[in-house]
């Protein structure tokens, strides 16, 4: 059973700092790209940033370009999500996800429960 477990959600004052983990389980970790996606209240999913199988691909949206740094440990079967100088437009619900293969232009197919991010002062 596909398992991701993310972690390091919390309060936070704008200008601050997270490191999201999720802990993936149940799969072969490196050989499949992994994605965050954030959900605020009252809008759609959005989707934050990839990264391919082994790590030597990355992609951001634009609201965290500079700010937010996506990495994986694929011998710890780890994703993280480095969040710097956060504002209050970045509270959320982040959520790991899997690609169905190794590329970010493959379809995502599993979920992890998500971790909450609230940035305030």
């Amino acid at each position: 059973e596909v398992q991701l477990q993310a972690s390091g959600g919390g309060l936070v004052q704008p200008g601050w700092s997270l490191r999201l983990s999720c802990v993936a389980s149940g799969f072969t970790f490196g050989d499949f790209a992994m994605s965050w996606v954030r959900h605020i209240p009252g809008r759609d999913f959005e989707l934050v940033a990839q990264i391919d199988s082994g790590g030597e691909s990355t992609k951001y949206q634009p609201f965290v370009e500079g700010r937010f740094s996506i990495s994986r440990d694929n011998a710890k079967n780890t994703l993280y999500l480095q969040m710097n100088d956060l504002k209050a437009d970045d509270t959320a619900k982040y959520y790991c996800t899997r690609y169905s293969g190794n590329s970010y232009y493959s379809l995502r197919d599993h979920w992890g429960q998500g971790t909450l991010v609230t940035v305030s002062s």
